[in-house]
């Protein structure tokens, strides 16, 4: 079985993002770039089940500019087989990724998609299961802990009132959550070894895909500044700067 991953280049999530000036997008200039932290996830999720046995091979994709490649060849040194980029310079919102990869997965016809839940950069929540839509496989969101019993997958699922599991005939899509597993850490001798594993490039134009933005940006700003907190002497006090401040009751 192959297990193709989804994995995208964000903002490093440790780097304050600023809107630009105008206030029309994030300002991406001399700003470090790595791979969101979900895909990450999604990435060693792929390849613990392939150490396990439960696959035969494991493919990274990504949709993006040039530099995307960086982001593959981190996921093949963490232990990813091969990458497929698919170039472009075209800003790319959810749908347009999902129908690329949804192109590409019909390529590939692999058993198990892995994705991050979320991108930290724009937070849209939307691919996977726009992914599992336009494929007509079955999703398990927001993945806690994955469990792969011949052709099922049970994907226990962080929902708002405990864990949900759903039993999944493959193939299947998933998206990972922050507590499915922790990523390992690279080694030198990995990173070397990423520069010779094969990566391919593909354009949206080649699989046919119109990627035409859909939605339009309005306007970035950074939210307001939080106040400070004050202390109350009483009960009664709190309640009449929440129904009179706040006005929240």
């Amino acid at each position: 079985m192959k297990i193709l991953v989804a994995v995208k280049r964000a903002i490093d999530y440790n780097v304050k993002a600023r809107p630009k000036s105008d206030g029309s997008a994030v300002d991406l200039a001399n700003v470090k770039m790595s791979m969101n932290p979900f895909d990450e996830i999604a990435v060693e999720e792929a390849i613990r089940i392939q150490e396990a046995g439960g696959a035969t091979e494991t493919i990274a994709v990504s949709v993006g500019p040039k530099q995307c490649q960086e982001t593959l060849r981190t996921a093949m040194a963490m232990g990813v087989d091969r990458g497929i980029l698919v170039e472009t310079d075209v800003e790319t919102q959810p749908l347009a990724v999902a129908k690329l990869l949804a192109a590409v997965i019909k390529q590939e016809q692999p058993g198990l998609v892995i994705l991050g839940k979320q991108a930290i950069d724009d937070d849209s929540n939307q691919t996977g299961q726009m992914l599992a839509a336009l494929l007509g496989w079955p999703q398990g969101t927001f993945a806690a802990k994955v469990t792969i019993d011949g052709e099922r997958l049970k994907v226990a699922r962080e929902i708002d009132g405990g864990i949900q599991t759903v039993d999944l005939r493959m193939p299947a899509v998933v998206t990972a959550d922050l507590r499915l597993n922790e990523p390992r850490y690279v080694k030198l001798p990995n990173i070397m070894k990423a520069k010779k594993k094969p990566l391919d490039t593909l354009t949206p134009e080649g699989l046919g895909i119109d990627i035409t933005p859909r939605l339009t940006v309005v306007k970035v700003a950074e939210p307001p500044a939080r106040k400070g907190g004050v202390k109350v002497p009483d009960v009664e006090a709190l309640i009449d700067k929440l129904r009179n401040e706040a006005k929240v009751i």
